[in-house]
């Protein structure tokens, strides 16, 4: 993973992890790497990989059963709450390059439908 020296790594790790959880990567209720295992497979430091799960835990994104690990939450609603607040994020931050460069609300959809349109007319290759 390239990490983005503007944002802590552990907020980084989180939304990865989140990310996962929404694609379906990390089904819910799946056990997650131990910390150890955590802390290897982003190459961070074991104390940043326990704060990572600390944070998710605090969030209802995960839990941890005593000597079993941590688990995916099992709860849909707070997979779908997650979905649609990193969907709403990704959206704010389209508009709001749309506008800096001065493309309307209406412009900007009318763009990604053409956009859209050309990605599958070329076998669904995103540029």
């Amino acid at each position: 993973m390239d990490y983005n020296p503007a944002l802590p790594i552990y907020l980084q790790v989180m939304t990865a992890i989140k990310h996962d959880i929404v694609a379906g990567r990390l089904a819910l209720g799946e056990k997650m790497p131990s910390v150890r295992d955590l802390a290897i497979q982003y190459t961070i430091n074991p104390n940043t990989a326990g704060r990572v799960y600390k944070e998710l835990e605090s969030e209802g994104v995960c839990f941890t059963k005593r000597g079993m690990g941590t688990f995916v939450t099992e709860d849909k609603e707070k997979a779908a709450q997650m979905k649609e607040e990193m969907a709403g994020d990704l959206i704010s931050q389209f508009l709001g390059g749309m506008k800096r460069l001065g493309i309307s609300r209406e412009e900007a959809v009318e763009l990604l439908g053409r956009y859209q349109a050309k990605t599958e007319a070329a076998g669904g290759k995103v540029q």
